[in-house]
C-alpha cells in the first residue's frame, strides 16, 4: 500500500481532499502545522478530523509565523469581513509563503517515511485569491521537489495530490457527503470568538455558506 502524506488543517477543504485520496488505496498520514494563527481553534478540529480519517500518524508541527508577520492571520490587524468574493485582490490573510512552507515541511517527512505522495486540499475557483494556490504553484513545487531531495536526485518522483483544485465549494461539499464525511469536526472561520464560535463574515465563513447554500444542504456548525 502507497503512503501519502496529508497537510490536515482541520477545514472541510483537507479532509475532503484526504479521504478522497484515501479512496484511491493509500495509507494516511497527516501534518498539521500550529504557526501562530490567530484561528487555532482548527488545530483541535485537526485532531477530530485524523481520527475520523483514521491516519496512522498524526503529526503536529509548531511553527510560529508571527514574527514574520505580514498576514492579518498572524497578527493583530483586523480580519476583513463582508468582502466581495468576486475581488482579484490578495486579501490580507495571505500569510506569505505559508504553503510552500508547510509543503517543504510535508516534503521532509515524506522523505523520511519513504512516502512519494502529498495531500493538500487548496482550491483555485472559490477561493480568496492566494498565488499558492493555483496549479502553477503546485506544478513548480513538484518540480522543486525533484532536485531539492536525496530521493529525487535518485531517481524518485514527488506528487501533490490537489484534487480539489478545479472544484467549487458546493461541488466539494456533495463530494464529501458521498463519502460519509462528518463536517461538524471541521472549522473554517478566520477570526473565531473566543468560544470557537465562526464569525459568519469573513472571506473563509462566506465560502463555507456559500458552498453549502449551493449544495443544498445545512451547515452542521450552524443552529438549526
Amino acid at each position: 500500500m502507497k503512503r501519502a502524506i496529508v497537510l490536515l488543517s482541520g477545514g472541510l477543504d483537507s479532509y475532503t481532499a484526504a479521504a478522497m485520496v484515501g479512496t484511491l488505496g493509500f495509507s494516511l498520514d497527516a501534518l498539521t502545522v500550529g504557526y501562530g494563527q490567530r484561528h487555532a481553534r482548527e488545530l483541535e478540529s485537526a485532531r477530530a478530523v485524523a481520527g475520523a480519517l483514521g491516519v496512522e500518524r498524526h503529526l503536529e508541527l509548531t511553527l510560529d509565523l508571527r514574527a514574520i508577520g505580514g498576514s492579518s492571520l498572524t497578527s493583530d490587524a483586523a480580519v476583513p469581513r463582508d468582502r466581495d468574493l468576486a475581488s482579484t485582490d490578495i486579501p490580507s490573510t495571505y500569510v506569505p509563503a505559508r504553503n510552500t512552507i508547510f509543503l517543504s515541511l510535508a516534503l521532509g517527512w515524506a522523505e523520511v517515511l519513504d512516502a512519494r505522495d502529498i495531500v493538500m486540499g487548496v482550491n483555485a475557483l472559490d477561493y480568496s485569491g492566494y498565488p499558492d494556490c493555483r496549479p502553477e504553484f503546485i506544478n513548480a513545487f513538484e518540480t522543486l521537489a525533484s532536485v531539492a531531495t536525496r530521493a529525487g536526485v535518485e531517481g524518485a518522483r514527488f506528487h501533490v495530490h490537489t484534487p480539489l483544485i478545479g472544484m467549487t465549494k458546493a461541488e466539494i461539499i456533495r463530494r464529501g457527503l458521498t463519502l460519509g464525511l462528518d463536517y461538524s469536526l471541521t472549522h473554517s472561520c478566520y477570526d473565531p470568538a473566543p468560544s470557537g464560535r465562526p464569525c459568519g463574515r469573513c472571506d473563509s465563513c462566506a465560502l463555507r455558506a456559500k458552498g453549502f447554500a449551493e449544495a443544498g444542504v445545512a451547515d452542521p456548525l450552524l443552529p438549526r
